[in-house]
């Protein structure tokens, strides 16, 4: 049998296993409705504008994740309706927030599959980043949780994030691949380190996480259309390498 070429593969979780980012589009659009009602005029990119804003200047605070997001929301709402938002436009931005926590999780196609098919051969593990409680539930209702060894829930994917990650599991960053649809967060902090990455991309994807690849990375990392591609990717690509 031929060597593996890593002894730790990870996965993104959010618009990597499973949808994400369409939750958020969808809940814009609520709240365009809300500041509508409030009497706000701006149009709805105007309104997407400002909510981003709002949401870059607050990761530092707030992480990232629906919790932080609301957060973003009020703010914004406040902010675009000079301060005349309602109590009952406040409860609106409550009660679609809670309906993101607790909305179904919808896999993407293959993805069970190929976990199972990697897990049978390799370490697996999740590294997602966002809120604790809400990561952890959707882990759980995912299904997916008996093929991860293990589980790192994250404030931010950098470079010494995942040092520290790979320290504590005693794994050489040079025998490290991380799977995701970021290349912001799952791909070039990665490569930084010495490790190896597959982008692949989401269909929808927050503008935050989209990256513009420097020179001297170009060609480091492999692509794939789906995740479905990636055991023969892995084989193709990497285990070749293996030593």
């Amino acid at each position: 049998m031929r060597p593996v070429a890593f002894d730790l593969i990870a996965f993104d979780a959010d618009d990597t296993l499973w949808h994400n980012e369409r939750s958020y589009r969808d809940a814009r659009q609520q709240f365009c409705r809300v500041l509508a009602s409030a009497g706000v005029t701006l149009d709805d990119d105007a309104i997407e504008e400002h909510v981003n804003r709002v949401e870059l200047a607050n990761l530092e605070f707030y992480g990232y994740g629906v919790s932080s997001f609301a957060l973003s929301l009020f703010e914004t709402a406040i902010d675009l309706s000079d301060g005349r938002i309602t109590g009952d436009g406040l409860r609106e931005i409550v009660a679609l927030s809670k309906e993101m926590l607790r909305e179904d999780i919808e896999l993407f196609p293959g993805v069970r599959e190929v976990l199972a098919t990697l897990a049978a051969a390799y370490p697996l593990m999740l590294i997602t980043k966002g809120d604790l409680l809400h990561q952890t539930s959707k882990l759980e209702r995912s299904g997916l949780r008996e093929y991860f060894r293990s589980v790192e829930i994250v404030s931010h994917k950098t470079p010494d994030t995942y040092a520290r990650i790979l320290s504590r599991h005693g794994i050489e960053p040079g025998r490290f691949l991380m799977v995701g649809n970021s290349l912001r967060s799952d791909v070039l902090p990665v490569l930084e380190l010495g490790g190896s990455a597959v982008h692949v991309p989401a269909a929808l994807s927050w503008s935050h996480e989209h990256a513009d690849v420097p020179d001297e990375v170009k060609g480091r990392f492999a692509e794939a259309e789906a995740l479905g591609q990636l055991p023969v990717l892995i084989d193709r690509l990497f285990a070749s390498d293996a030593r």
